[in-house]
């Protein structure tokens, strides 16, 4: 604008640019819109930002997406992504993958009352659970189990142990089950795993009210939310690590809620 008020028409600069004069005025017209959305997307970089430091650099796009929802801040996680990348931020990979799913052909199996909705609309209605394996810096590797609510995201239960027996996801449950006080009506989704097809898994889940959920067997998608979680767990604390300290066993866990 400054240049037409030193004489040159707004027609004469739009035929010497090859603009048409609608979009010039569309431009002027939006140019406070513009403006606001710049403003706004330099303050969630900031949030951002902030974010990805307090998790001391582990958080990828989905985690920083999901805290930044916690907050009330609608934004799906490719946004995230995008920003990140602009400011050259990014989570920390996992290095391997170690087999904890062993799956019994005789076993008994149980129907998929979750089919990958991992909604729900009331804490203790909906849990998920899953093994996961953690290396121990020059001693035998640790398994954990966790049980957890799919309305809060919190871990309800957890157990940790040197061994996959049928125990450590019993251990895991009943932990659940003591933090809830009842677990009575509620869905406990796992995936094919032979402790969680155990009779005495299904025994426990009979006693504390729970009914059993599984999704289809090799499908990490059916049972992807206690995947993530643990997946999660591991890049925070192990920051990319070969293992943690054998002393740090009960250190790291969150508390259960």
């Amino acid at each position: 604008m400054k240049i037409t008020s030193a004489g040159f028409g707004v027609k004469r600069l739009c035929i010497i640019l090859g603009l048409s004069r609608s979009s010039f005025y569309s431009w002027r017209r939006t140019a406070a819109a513009r403006t606001a959305r710049q403003a706004a997307e330099t303050e969630l970089a900031d949030r951002i930002r902030e974010v990805h430091q307090d998790s001391d650099g582990t958080y990828g796009a989905p985690r920083v997406t999901a805290e930044l929802r916690d907050e009330g801040i609608l934004i799906n996680h490719k946004r995230v992504a995008r920003i990140m990348r602009t400011i050259g931020l990014e989570g920390v990979r996992l290095r391997r993958r170690h087999r904890t799913t062993t799956t019994e052909p005789a076993a008994a199996k149980a129907p998929d009352l979750i089919g990958r909705d991992f909604t729900a609309d009331a804490v203790n209605t909906k849990y998920v659970g899953d093994i996961t394996y953690l290396p121990v810096s020059g001693a035998k590797p640790l398994y954990l189990a966790t049980v957890i609510d799919l309305a809060s995201r919190r871990l309800a239960g957890w157990a940790i142990a040197d061994h996959m027996r049928t125990e450590l996801v019993t251990d895991a449950l009943a932990a659940a089950e003591r933090t809830r006080g009842s677990l009575a009506g509620a869905i406990m989704h796992t995936d094919h795993g032979s402790p969680y097809t155990s009779r005495s898994f299904a025994k426990i889940c009979r006693s504390a009210g729970v009914r059993q959920s599984m999704g289809a067997i090799g499908s990490s998608a059916d049972n992807a939310a206690a995947e993530s979680f643990n997946a999660a767990f591991k890049r925070e604390t192990l920051k990319g690590r070969k293992g943690c300290r054998a002393s740090a066993k009960h250190d790291s866990m969150p508390s259960a809620g």
